[in-house]
This record gives C-alpha cells, structure tokens and sequence, in this order.
C-alpha cells in the first residue's frame, strides 16, 4: 500500500523559510516522478514542483522559481521542499504527490494527506 506523508509546515513569518518533507512508503523515487502541489483557501490546487524519477531534472511554478528548491534522498526514499524568502500568498496546504510518469506530467495517481504552511506576521 502507497503512503505518503508529509511534515515539516507550520507558521513563519514573512521573510522566512520551511523545509516540507514527504516519506514515501509502498513506492520507490525510483519508479516514478514525484511533486509538490498546494491549495490556498478559495483557490484551485496548483502544482508547484517536481523532480522526474529518471535523471532527477526538476521544474517549478513561476510564482516560486528562485525561492523554492525539490530534492530527493533516494536511500531514504523522501522527497524534500525547501522553502526560502516565503511571501503571505505562499499560505496554502502543500501535498506531495506520485506522478503516473517517471517525468513530471502532472497527472497524479497518489497523494499525501497535505500539511499547512501559513505565513504571516
């Protein structure tokens, strides 16, 4: 049985920076890509990163290139967003998700139980 579950969320202030994790049991990195989502209160899930499973070739939403950073440890067999310079409309539950590719299609076939980040002074 696939399970993904996520920590390390929580509040921070403006400015500041998180590091989510998201421990894959059932499911190898290996196999298939695996990314990071997120819903803000009123807003769509949208996606925000991934790393293909291939040759680890990552991609981000525009809204978080040059803040955000997805990493995997493949012996650990966990998927890692760190989080720099966090701005109010980061807010949001994060998921992580398995793609149905071994590269980032955005199609989803697993998800975690989400964690929230907020940010706000």
């Amino acid at each position: 049985q696939v399970q993904l579950v996520e920590s390390g969320g929580g509040l921070v202030q403006p400015g500041g920076s998180l590091r989510l994790s998201c421990a894959a049991s059932g499911w190898t990195l290996e196999y298939y890509a695996i990314g990071w989502f997120r819903q803000a209160p009123g807003k769509e899930r949208e996606g925000v990163s991934c790393i293909s499973s291939s040759d680890g070739a990552t991609s981000y939403a525009d809204s978080v290139k040059g803040r955000f950073t997805i990493s995997r440890d493949i012996a650990k067999n966990t998927v890692y967003l760190q989080m720099d310079s966090l701005k109010p409309e980061d807010t949001a539950v994060y998921y992580c998700a398995i793609d149905t590719n071994y590269y980032c299609s955005g199609y989803v076939s697993y998800w975690g139980q989400g964690i929230q980040v907020t940010v706000s002074s």
